[in-house]
Order: structure tokens, then C-alpha cells, then sequence
């Protein structure tokens, strides 16, 4: 299933976590690397096959996430 032209996912893939473009690479691990201080540069090392728009795609994906729900905060 494409979640979005860049964000696939597949049943039987990655335990059916949302990935980059039906890749084995999870927007999970894009984004805990990115949170750590990685680079596009230091990604691209790692998957010669990802691109800047990718790590857009994975940051929207998870923009929309955010903003799906309300958290609750005690007075």
C-alpha cells in the first residue's frame, strides 16, 4: 500500500511499519537517526539509493502523525 508516493507499506515487510519507497529501510530508523544528529549525507553513505525528498517525505509523514491526536496534560 502506498501511503504516500515516497512512504510504502507492506504486510510482510518491516513487520508492516511504514518504509521508504518499498524499501527495508523504516521511517522509524530515518527519523531515530535523524533525531540522533545524522546527516542526509551520513543516510546517503548507509542507503546510496535515498534521496532528499525521501527524508521529506519522511518527516511530513511524520508531521501528520503528530498532528493526528491530542495529548492530555494535567493542570
Amino acid at each position: 500500500m502506498e501511503v504516500s508516493p515516497r512512504i510504502t507499506v507492506e504486510a510482510g515487510k518491516c513487520a508492516g511499519k511504514p518504509c521508504i519507497r518499498g524499501y527495508r529501510l523504516t521511517v522509524e530508523h530515518v527519523l531515530a537517526l535523524l533525531a540522533e544528529g545524522s546527516t542526509f549525507a551520513d543516510l546517503k553513505q548507509e542507503w546510496d539509493f535515498l534521496e532528499p525528498e525521501d527524508i521529506a517525505a519522511a518527516l511530513r509523514f511524520a508531521a501528520g502523525l503528530a498532528g493526528e491526536r491530542s495529548i492530555a496534560v494535567g493542570s
